[in-house]
């Protein structure tokens, strides 16, 4: 449930004398409705939390960081170029409501950050100094470019009063100072009776939310593989009528000093056949003898380019196809469930949640490849030599896939599998920095830098030997060889 009106009161009070004149110096969003911002007081950081969540809402301090995507969406985007670096002028709540509005000062404008948390409306706003909106967290009735006016609400009457007093009172005398966290946190004991109530459920929302991102991202891959096969048994199917074509070619080769032009089909007797049968063989009577045999061995000549080229290809689809309905049957059974650390990962913006991808590629098991799985249950997939590398680094992994290289030595290319929006865990990045040291020529001195940074930003240069490419905007993490953890991520892909 969000805050009642007495607990809004309480942590507005508690928060706004140590946030008033701070400084807004970072902004994140760390789940798919709320915010962070950081606010710099002398001597002293805090971290504001925002949510707009229907289920959660509220507002207060919290006791530590949150993990955080590693794109921030649109409207964090937005606050980030639009406050940032703002200095918070007044925190002043609407009477008789569980609205916010704080206003920050910039060089040259007043801005205001509205937090409105009523019931499904809950919202976040920024308003220029004419209160006009200038974007908002959530679509919803107020619109960008409109005014923004609190909505009208009737004042509690005494017995509501009373028992919203009553209430209050009772939350004081709540066990808010119990905890180890507490005790360092004694200041702002609201904030952090509020994060300990709260905070679980949202990040089991969030874990839910990239359960069922994953499940949908499945779901699409399924589709399109069988649109795949569907294509891909057509296109073999059409190759397989002129399976039989080379022997007709063969045949007609004897033939070909009796063929004229206009001749529309021969019987020829069939030598392949130990019964001898006749046999008419159909020919383009526009054409002459010699282009009629060159098409029977052209077509005959798909037929093996079909058997070579589209049967391997059908096959690895129809594989993909099987290891996919199982990964989705276990997830909408509930057998696999994303870890709590999962949480930043699960981050979608409520306008692009949608579409999680136009461009989803399977990524499973093939025999070129070497597949993991790691601790939160994403695919690793590793190059076994250059020609692997490239392959699944150009031809199999999707643009938002993790990518990851041992530092300025020759190894496998490894790419954690992940939906777009979507950020790897910190266990599975180390499980693939792991993966990416020991099929490295580190493997040897058991400690390097592995690199990383998203496959969309992986080139190929022209002229460039196999297994080269060049990498920007990557990251980078020291990395010691894990034997505790290799053996885990081998018996955890084992199952």
């Amino acid at each position: 449930m969000p805050l009642s009106l007495s607990e809004f009161t309480e942590v507005v009070g508690e928060i706004t004398p140590v946030l008033t004149g701070g400084w807004i110096q970072k902004v994140h969003q760390p789940f798919p409705e709320a915010i962070t911002l950081e606010v710099r007081t002398p001597g002293q950081t805090y971290v504001l939390f925002l949510s707009a969540n229907a289920q959660t809402a509220r507002l207060h301090l919290l006791s530590r960081r949150l993990p955080n995507p590693p794109e921030p969406p649109p409207f964090c985007q937005f606050l980030r170029a639009s406050i940032q670096g703002y200095r918070i002028e007044q925190v002043e709540q609407i009477p008789h409501d569980r609205i916010v509005k704080m206003k920050v000062q910039g060089p040259d404008t007043a801005l205001y950050l509205v937090t409105a948390l009523t019931g499904r409306q809950a919202n976040l706003f920024l308003l220029d100094g004419d209160h006009i909106v200038l974007r908002s967290l959530k679509p919803g009735p107020v619109k960008v470019g409109q005014p923004y006016h609190p909505p009208q609400r009737s004042l509690p009457t005494q017995h509501a009063r009373q028992g919203k007093s009553h209430s209050a009172e009772a939350k004081q005398e709540s066990p808010r100072t119990s905890s180890v966290s507490a005790r360092r946190f004694e200041r702002f004991p609201v904030s952090l009776f509020l994060e300990e109530k709260y905070l679980g459920q949202e990040e089991d929302n969030a874990r839910q939310h990239l359960q069922q991102e994953r499940i949908r991202t499945l779901r699409k891959g399924v589709k399109k593989t069988r649109r795949r096969i569907d294509a891909l048994s057509l296109d073999l199917e059409k190759a397989h009528r002129f399976r039989e074509y080379g022997r007709y070619g063969e045949l007609l080769k004897n033939h070909l000093g009796t063929l004229s032009k206009g001749q529309a089909e021969i019987t020829v007797v069939d030598y392949f056949d130990e019964s001898l049968p006749p046999l008419t063989l159909p020919l383009d009577p526009s054409r002459d003898a010699h282009w009629n045999l060159k098409d029977y061995f052209r077509k005959y000549r798909k037929y093996l380019g079909a058997e070579r080229e589209i049967r391997p290809r059908l096959e690895q689809a129809e594989k993909e196809l099987r290891d996919l309905e199982e990964t989705l049957l276990a997830m909408e059974k509930g057998e696999v469930d994303m870890p709590a650390n999962s949480k930043a990962g699960s981050l979608q913006h409520p306008q692009t949640s949608q579409s999680v991808s136009k461009r989803t590629k399977t990524l499973t098991a093939s025999k070129p490849y070497r597949r993991f799985v790691s601790a939160e249950g994403f695919d690793i997939f590793v190059g076994k030599n250059a020609g692997d590398n490239d392959e699944l680094t150009f031809h199999v992994a999707n643009p938002d896939d993790l990518w990851l290289h041992a530092r300025g030595t020759s190894g496998s290319h490894v790419v954690i599998h992940l939906g777009k929006g979507l950020a790897a865990p910190p266990e599975t990045l180390k499980d693939a920095a792991v993966l990416a040291l020991l099929y490295s020529d580190l493997k040897k001195s058991g400690k390097g830098e592995v690199i990383y940074t998203h496959k969309k930003y992986v080139r190929k240069a022209k002229g460039q030997k196999p297994g080269a490419v060049t990498v920007t905007r990557e990251k980078a993490l020291w990395v010691v060889l894990d034997r505790t953890r290799l053996d885990r991520i081998k018996a955890k892909t084992a199952r």
